[in-house]
């Protein structure tokens, strides 16, 4: 009556083993470290790198626990936050001895102890969160009327260009603020582009009126554009964000939008402010321009003659100058994709770009009328312009689709396309709000945390002990397996922990105890009810899931409901709450009922259960099952 068959067994030992393996890596806790990643994007790290920073500790008389590389980022553990600054600033000094223009950046941050053994079971700790583990918080103000400028200045190169091909002459197109001005010398004209405008560009709404001897017409984006510029740029800004910071390696950063123009940003186990700002900073910008062929531009490129009028001086990877001119032809927004590939005929590493609609019909006029001269493709990190490459035009290129090819290597080539579907800001951003939490101040709230949810668990296991005896005990053991499994849940799906989730924590095993207390009173009634101890056992679980069930329901849809609508620290104590409420099923019912059956199931002729005191109402007399 009261027996689990074997694969039943097995299911629990294999939970068992499964949850203690994948929650373990949370005991070691975490070691102070120095994290070293690029600056710049003509540089990558290899074990040159890795050498400088290991010599760098070892003349300052450091000693580090570990330095190795780490997917794209060189890491060193030390084993106290007085060796970890002190290294910090003998690797700065090594790696940048320029200051004012770093090639590497060297922040500090926290790794975990887990030994090689897990790490090789891909068994990882829970994410702490910014209130447990500490780091840097910021608050970013996205400069929303420079997007609707910047989107202006596209409109008015296109509305040059679609009154170009329609044949229609003006006096000039220039942008003013968020409007563009376009003068034409007669009436007809003005109707003409007023046709063009309606039927090519739907976004703007557009004013006429005389302005001297000439006419002027004002174009002005709608306000539901303007608004979807401005929703687009923030997401463009976020997506950004994300590309750059995850190629740092930050464990679980927190980027996400706060009202219409903000953008919140948390760097857990980040504690220089300094260099989180230099992280956010990080942004490529990308910009097609041609390449200045004449005899002034020769010699300047030589070094023996100045730049001439309208043109730059920008190098290449490999040192030599370019000179291009000033004029812009296409920029990083009209890029879709960009992946790395290889020439059909010569079988050289190329990165495939893909443009967009407007991108590809201006590639196509400009490659049309330069054939045979050179394109230069620049990447523009904080102010500072690289040429990636600077091709030959061989034909006139349509549909979208451009080849990069020349004197690059595969991890080049790679490289170059990471950088380039990494995108630029659509919008400049300020900070205006920074904060940082201290790893000591971190430390003390997972200590309260912890307390909190060892000292429930612990009272409530006291009551249960002594109020259900045996029953009790095997109750505070399913509430410790219960808890395992949470720990080990989070830590398999890499969710971050915050307060607000140690919180759930503590909530949920006073909830999951409930399952137990009813299945212990249910066997108790049956008890009282003349039943013998084998059939109040087997009667108590089976009518006490029903309402065990009713009442998890219920609890987990008001959670669901959390965190569908929640966001932040709501969201995070839902997502707690869920899987807490899902594993005290599984413990309160499944396992607990497996110790009881292992125990007392093999008991064939079975006089009392350990259950405490049943009270029979009908003869006020007590009888109390040991």
């Amino acid at each position: 009556m009261n027996r689990y068959p074997v694969w039943k067994y097995a299911i629990l030992v294999i939970a068992f083993v499964v949850g203690a393996l994948y929650a373990l890596p949370n005991v070691f806790g975490e070691s102070p470290a120095v994290q070293v990643s690029v600056a710049k994007a003509s540089l990558k790290l290899d074990t040159a790198a890795l050498s400088r920073v290991e010599d760098a500790l070892k003349t300052a008389g450091i000693t580090a626990d570990a330095v190795a590389m780490d997917g794209n980022s060189i890491k060193a553990r030390f084993n106290s936050t007085d060796s970890q600054l002190k290294a910090k600033d003998a690797i700065q000094k090594a790696l940048n001895p320029d200051a004012t223009n770093p090639a590497y950046v060297v922040a500090l941050n926290l790794l975990s102890r887990s030994p090689a053994w897990l790490n090789s079971l891909h068994a990882s700790p829970m994410y702490l969160g910014l209130d447990l583990r500490g780091g840097v918080h910021f608050m970013l103000q996205v400069d929303m009327q420079a997007a609707l400028a910047k989107k202006a200045e596209s409109l008015a190169g296109d509305i040059r260009s679609g009154l170009r091909e329609k044949g229609v002459r003006h006096s000039g197109i220039a942008r003013n603020g968020q409007t563009i001005e376009i003068r034409f010398r007669d009436n007809q004209a003005v109707e003409a582009a007023r046709r063009v405008i309606q039927d090519q560009f739907s976004d703007l709404d557009t004013i006429e009126s005389p302005d001297g001897t000439e006419f002027k017409m004002v174009a002005s984006i709608k306000p539901a554009a303007a608004f979807n510029v401005q929703s687009q740029a923030l997401k463009q800004n976020i997506t950004t964000l994300h590309n750059r910071i995850n190629e740092l390696g930050v464990a679980e950063p927190v980027i996400q939008q706060q009202g219409q123009d903000r953008i919140v940003v948390q760097l857990p186990g980040v504690q220089d402010t300094a260099k989180a700002k230099d992280i956010l900073g990080r942004t490529a910008t990308l910009e097609i321009r041609m390449v200045d062929e004449g005899a002034e531009a020769r010699a300047a490129e030589m070094g023996t003659g100045p730049v001439p009028f309208g043109a730059e001086r920008y190098l290449e990877r490999n040192g030599r100058a370019v000179i291009v001119k000033k004029q812009v032809i296409l920029t990083g927004d009209n890029l879709t994709d960009a992946q790395p590939g290889f020439d059909n005929q010569t079988q050289e590493p190329t990165v495939n770009l893909s443009l967009d609609a407007k991108g590809a019909r201006i590639f196509r006029d400009v490659t049309r009328e330069n054939v045979n001269k050179r394109m230069a493709i620049l990447l523009f990190e904080k102010g500072k312009g690289e040429v990636v490459t600077a091709p030959v035009i061989r034909s006139e290129i349509g549909g979208g689709r451009v080849q990069i090819s020349g004197s690059m290597t595969i991890v080049e080539a790679n490289d170059t396309a990471l950088l380039l579907r990494a995108g630029s800001l659509a919008a400049p951003m300020e900070i205006i709000e920074e904060r940082t939490i201290g790893p000591s101040l971190g430390a003390e709230n997972i200590a309260k945390g912890f307390n909190s949810v060892s000292w429930g668990f612990l009272a409530v296991a006291c009551f249960m002990c002594v109020y259900y005896m045996l029953f009790g005990v095997i109750s505070s053991v399913a509430l410790g397996f219960n808890l395992l499994l949470l720990v080990a849940i989070l830590s398999m799906l890499q969710a971050t922990l915050t307060l607000p989730g140690m919180a759930a924590m503590a909530l949920v095993l006073g909830m999951a105890i409930d399952a137990n207390v009813l299945i212990n009173e249910r066997i108790r009634e049956e008890l009282r009810g003349g039943a013998s101890p084998q059939a109040a056992i087997h009667t108590g679980y089976d009518r006490a899931w029903a309402t065990i069930i009713d009442s998890n329901v219920t609890t987990l849809i008001a959670g669901l409901a959390l965190l569908a609508f929640g966001s932040g620290p709501v969201r995070g104590f839902a997502v707690v709450h869920c899987l807490g409420i899902l594993t005290s099923m599984f413990s309160g019912v499944f396992f607990s009922r497996g110790l009881v059956n292992l125990w007392y199931g093999r008991q064939k002729k079975l006089k009392a259960v350990s259950i405490g005191t049943v009270w029979r109402p009908d003869s006020g007399n007590q009888i109390t099952n040991t």
